[in-house]
């Protein structure tokens, strides 16, 4: 049959019974004939225990010890899987990040996969054993180091071990039955998407839905690998997420779904002289800081000042870093002052149709301004239409967002079974 990659996030493997429950989903992917390699997260908040923890010893934890702590998790995971699906009466071998030949660059906390050697893995798939992959982590591949790579990267690691091994297809295993309309925690009518295509996954996992981790979409795409998303609490089908060019028949629907971030700050640099070299100056600066910029607004120069205000949406934990960088430049720059506001979101409505269908702005900032959201500041794509608005007012715009374009499930309330969404 081939080799299928699983993965199975934190909340099917929140206790005994959860990971007694998935090494049974593993053993019968086996004896359907098929390889099993199989990537774990760490159980339930293990992570964010383990962080809060260092926080404690320290405020300021030093990143490679950091790395060094939040692995245990996932290493926690592996063996016990191993060890229930040993129970079952079937060979499993669990494997680090390093042993399983995932390298890295040295950017602890973030790291990005450079390499994927995977011998020891082919080995253990050759020997009739079911290969058991802690993920979120991997191995510099200058200083040896162990290295994170990043919030919700277990998704990553699994889609790249599936292209490395030539595997047909990569299953995203978790608490939903796929990927919904809009988050299924806000949105208790949202509707689950057989298909979806990368392009319209890639905007919604950039743009806040969390069932997929971003980077990982990107690199099925780079390698044409299907991910099938889907819950490890039901037998449904699930989701499935299909390069464009395989010709697969993708929604129908102009609107593939709503997507709501709560993760982001603004900030305003109020009164920039407007002249040549002063917003690169600005951004060439936030650029050292490693903060990932998402929209960006500058207001046209007041005539009778000569001065104008940019905007700009980060990453929430980025924000203090940035309002420091900036205030550096305060002086030459010439800028009157930095405001910055931590309580926005963002949604966006997304669909590969709308490219071919007029209106649909319209229709978007009708649906808020009758739910009486207020926007802040705009930004599109081909197929993507984001705005900042009040974070108080994200759940009512989505709900208003999602019934507008007609995405209200009629036939049931969608299920979260472990109440996370992932």
């Amino acid at each position: 049959m081939g080799i299928v990659v699983q993965k199975y996030g934190g909340s099917s493997l929140a206790n005994a019974e959860g990971v007694k429950r998935v090494a049974q989903r593993i053993v019968a992917t086996k004896k359907a004939g098929n390889d099993v390699v199989v990537v774990v997260s760490a159980m339930g908040d293990t992570t964010d225990e383990l962080r809060d923890l260092a926080e404690q010893v320290t405020p300021m934890p030093p990143p490679r010890e950091l790395d060094m702590l939040l692995t245990a998790g996932e290493r926690i995971s592996m063996a016990l899987v191993a060890m229930a699906i040993s129970a079952l009466g079937y060979e499993a071998r669990s494997f680090t990040g390093s042993q399983a030949g995932v390298i890295t660059d040295s950017a602890h906390g973030k790291a990005k996969i450079i390499d994927i050697t995977p011998g020891r893995l082919e080995q253990a798939i050759s020997e009739g054993a079911i290969a058991i992959v802690a993920g979120f982590q991997g191995v510099s591949q200058d200083t040896k180091d162990v290295t994170t790579l990043g919030r919700g990267a277990s998704d990553t690691t699994a889609v790249a071990l599936a292209a490395a091994l030539g595997a047909t297809v990569c299953e995203i295993y978790s608490d939903v039955d796929g990927v919904f309309t809009a988050d299924p925690r806000i949105v208790k009518a949202a509707r689950k998407l057989d298909r979806v295509s990368t392009e319209e996954m890639l905007e919604m996992a950039a743009n806040g839905a969390k069932i997929l981790h971003l980077r990982c979409v990107e690199y099925g795409r780079r390698h044409n690998m299907p991910i099938h998303v889907r819950s490890t609490f039901s037998q449904k089908e699930g989701t499935w997420i299909i390069p464009e060019q395989q010709g697969a028949p993708m929604e129908n629907a102009i609107i593939s779904g709503v997507a709501h971030d709560k993760s982001q700050a603004k900030i305003t640099v109020v009164g920039v002289p407007d002249k040549v070299g002063e917003a690169a100056r600005i951004f060439e600066t936030l650029a050292t800081t490693g903060a990932n910029l998402d929209m960006v607004v500058q207001n046209v120069s007041a005539a009778s000042t000569g001065l104008t205000d940019i905007s700009f949406t980060l990453p929430r934990e980025d924000g203090q870093t940035a309002i420091t960088a900036l205030a550096t430049l305060q002086e030459s720059v010439g800028f009157d002052k930095l405001l910055y506001d931590d309580q926005i979101g963002k949604v966006s409505l997304i669909g590969a149709g709308m490219r071919s269908h007029p209106g649909i702005t319209a229709k978007f900032f009708a649906a808020l301004a009758a739910a009486g959201v207020n926007i802040e500041m705009i930004s599109t794509s081909e197929i993507r239409i984001s705005v900042i608005i009040d974070g108080t007012q994200i759940e009512d715009a989505v709900r208003a967002t999602h019934t507008a374009f007609d995405l209200d499930d009629t036939e049931g309330e969608a299920v979260v079974y472990a109440g996370t969404g992932r």
